[in-house]
């Protein structure tokens, strides 16, 4: 069964085994199906990834969280704790090149489906492993979520107001970092494959990927004993940059933390004096200052409706921004212009708005084909086409809960 339309963007020429769930693995499928590789999602028959039942809001008793994170992949069924399904795994790596899984670590040894196993079979193949804690190491075996690799990570503790207990973002910041990871991953385990021949193993563990991003906290502890906190809307010493109230009783983020931009604040306000004066002339000095500068610029914004202080910022170039719900991503001019939404069909809502694919190549796009699959939508395709096995046999499979 072909897509419609047919696949693009860089990575057409790539076959990927998605054996993750929830969101983790799933997303760098996703990513990877996105620029063009033929992801084959592997589920339990009769289930599925438990996301094909999660998200708050469920419309005809289905998620809407799984036609975006399925969006542009296969899925088969597939039942991996038997041999059959085991032996069924191995046939498809025979023509594959990256395996993703985010099973607890020893799960696919267990399975006979270890990369010292899958990379007899087939040495090219780049197996791709999300975990809460990584491989290796003593926490190594236990249950990790992203929210706990969000925690250890040194994310949880610096988001949020300092009154209160740490906070947790929106989204599912420690899984989508730890597939994130996972993708460039396995993008630079293919690139190095044209030199070696061979394959390896991405470890990608979601602590670390929350801990890569935490830019210089641990050296400051280590060098200045310094502990971030944490301090809600600002940055510690980073001013102004912030969000400020409107006559209208709305809210902007505006930065305007570097000397020069600062001094075009300064001018916007009719206050060109501040750009001058010892408390503020300077990043550092501003920093000093914050709460009293921040103050001072919240008491002129709150003067100006909102739609006038944007104006004015973009007028003098100084960084703003809204503070953007969907329904305002879907309003805005330069958001349809980018076509940084796409609208999808879904069988059973219709055409439905999602983020599109990012970022944007030039050459090679990616692109959103369609959402995501039935369960088992693709068995014929990929047990039939890639694997040989005639009707009568997927039928056994079938009655035996094989697929």
């Amino acid at each position: 069964m072909a897509d419609v339309p047919a696949r693009q963007g860089p990575l057409t020429d790539l076959r990927v085994i998605e054996m993750g769930q929830l969101l983790a693995g799933p997303f760098c499928g996703q990513m990877l199906a996105d620029f063009g590789a033929e992801v084959i999602k592997c589920e339990q028959p009769g289930a599925g990834d438990p996301m094909r039942q999660w998200g708050r809001e469920k419309p005809h008793g289905k998620s809407l969280w799984w036609p975006v994170v399925a969006r542009n992949k296969k899925s088969v069924t597939l039942n991996l704790r038997t041999p059959e399904g085991q032996e069924m795994v191995r046939e498809l790596v025979k023509s594959a090149d990256i395996l993703i899984e985010n099973f607890r670590p020893g799960t696919m040894e267990r399975w006979n489906l270890g990369y010292e196993e899958l990379s007899k079979i087939n040495p090219r193949i780049v197996m791709v492993r999300v975990t809460g804690f990584g491989q290796t190491g003593p926490y190594s075996s236990r249950a990790g979520y992203g929210a706990i690799g969000e925690a250890m990570g040194g994310l949880r503790y610096v988001v949020g107001d300092p009154s209160t207990q740490p906070s947790r973002m929106g989204i599912s910041i420690g899984d989508e970092l730890a597939a994130m990871h996972a993708f460039q991953g396995a993008l630079m385990a293919i690139h190095a494959r044209e030199r070696t021949g061979r394959g390896q193993v991405v470890d990608s563990a979601i602590y670390e990927a929350v801990l890569n991003m935490m830019e210089s906290l641990v050296t400051e502890y280590d060098v200045a004993g310094y502990v971030r906190e944490r301090t809600g809307a600002i940055l510690p010493n980073v001013s102004p940059s912030n969000v400020f109230d409107t006559a209208d009783g709305k809210l902007l983020l505006i930065a305007a933390n570097q000397d020069t931009v600062f001094k075009r604040l300064a001018e916007a306000m009719g206050r060109p004096d501040l750009a001058e004066d010892d408390r503020y002339a300077t990043h550092s000095a501003r920093g000093r200052h914050q709460a009293e500068l921040d103050g001072l610029i919240n008491d002129w914004t709150k003067t100006i409706p909102l739609a006038e202080l944007e104006q004015k910022m973009n007028d003098h170039g100084v960084p703003c921004g809204l503070i953007y719900k969907a329904e305002d991503m879907m309003a805005d001019p330069h958001f349809q212009a980018r076509e940084a939404l796409v609208e999808v069909n879904h069988p059973d809502f219709g055409k439905m708005k999602m983020q599109n694919v990012a970022p944007k190549l030039s050459e090679t796009p990616g692109a959103v084909r369609h959402v995501g699959p039935e369960l088992g939508q693709h068995n014929d395709y990929v047990f039939g086409e890639l694997l040989g096995l005639s009707g009568d046999a997927q039928a056994d499979l079938r009655e035996k809960g094989i697929i």
